[in-house]
């Protein structure tokens, strides 16, 4: 199915947002200017909000499914994903739904018509090409977030191969829904657009749920870690 316009992120609430059978995502800028200190806040940031939505005094231990996903559990069906671009980290949450999330920067270095002729199926690097360069860059990444976050959804790595998750393209290179082997029709995507010069996707396979997007303040990490909600 063709993503909905961007999810709009709003303020974190002044309570803890119970999650319920929603989708939750969280996005926390500024994380830091070198890969490791941002790998260190986002790993703070899921923290917290893994301590908000349990309602645990400190965060449950954290292992990774065979393809590096990562997961809790003493938390049972509690889903999570994160995704990191520069200095701004994504987080997803949905219990008894896996998620998938990824983010880019629209400014990205990187050789698209090389990746795209090398990693894309034949259709989807020629609707590209045709393109102007603009356009291009555009619709390039709008594909990228949505084939990571349809793999991270299922728990597979680059490995598994980004041909394979074929999306059709309009004449304009829009992405539409999924096709091959991977297509189903309870796919669900939303674009997200969590700041200026940040384009994102939200995955998961399976019914339509809520969806709702937060700012996570850096002050607010403590208040959330000590929060009580329900999962």
């Amino acid at each position: 199915m063709t993503a909905p316009a961007p999810i709009r992120f709003s303020a974190a609430p002044a309570q803890a947002p119970a999650l319920g059978d929603e989708v939750h995502v969280w996005h926390l800028g500024h994380a830091g200017t070198r890969p490791a200190e941002v790998a260190v806040h986002a790993r703070a940031a899921l923290d917290a909000l893994l301590c908000m939505y349990a309602g645990l005094a400190c965060a449950p231990a954290i292992e990774r499914g065979a393809q590096g996903k990562p997961f809790a559990p003493a938390l049972g069906d509690f889903e999570f994903n994160l995704s990191h671009a520069g200095c701004d980290v994504l987080l997803a949450f949905a219990r008894g739904q896996a998620v998938g999330v990824d983010l880019e920067r629209v400014d990205r270095r990187v050789a698209l018509d090389a990746i795209a002729q090398r990693h894309f199926s034949s259709a989807e690097a020629r609707a590209l090409a045709r393109l102007e360069p603009g356009p291009r860059r555009e619709r390039f990444l709008e594909l990228w977030t949505r084939k990571e976050a349809v793999l991270k959804a299922l728990g597979e790595g680059l490995s598994f191969g980004l041909a394979r998750v074929e999306f059709g393209l309009d004449a304009d290179a829009r992405v539409g829904a999924l096709r091959g082997p991977l297509a189903h029709p309870h796919w669900q995507l939303h674009a997200l657009a969590p700041a200026s010069g940040l384009v994102g996707t939200l995955a998961w396979r399976g019914a339509p749920r809520p969806v709702r997007a937060f700012v996570l303040p850096h002050a607010r990490l403590a208040t959330f870690a000590h929060a009580r909600t329900s999962l």
